[in-house]
């Protein structure tokens, strides 16, 4: 199953607010998830705009969750770190007992 961290509208028509969550990537974006991980309110201002649960966020990176564009931007100006590609590859090339 492949997971993806991605934002799922609620609201109402022209007062959108988000919610970050873990979901299968096959599911509707409004549809079934796994996780919520926080909100996003872009009406807001500072720091209420984005809340989140950065050591959930953080796990779900780290075990290969895919995240999209907007998702990746409200993680990061979080403080979630995502691996680096030098990271994984010197992983894969280390020889194996």
């Amino acid at each position: 199953m492949a997971t993806k961290i991605r934002l799922r509208r609620t609201g109402t028509t022209n007062l959108a607010t988000f919610r970050i969550v873990a979901a299968d990537e096959r599911s509707p974006r409004d549809g079934r998830f796994l996780e919520t991980l926080g909100s996003y309110d872009p009406r807001k201002e500072g720091d209420e705009k984005v809340q989140l649960n950065v050591e959930r966020a953080q796990y779900w990176v780290n075990v290969g969750a895919q995240v999209t564009p907007k998702a990746i931007a409200l993680l990061k100006s979080k403080g979630v770190v995502f691996p680096s590609k030098a990271t994984k590859k010197a992983k894969a090339a280390e020889p194996k007992e």
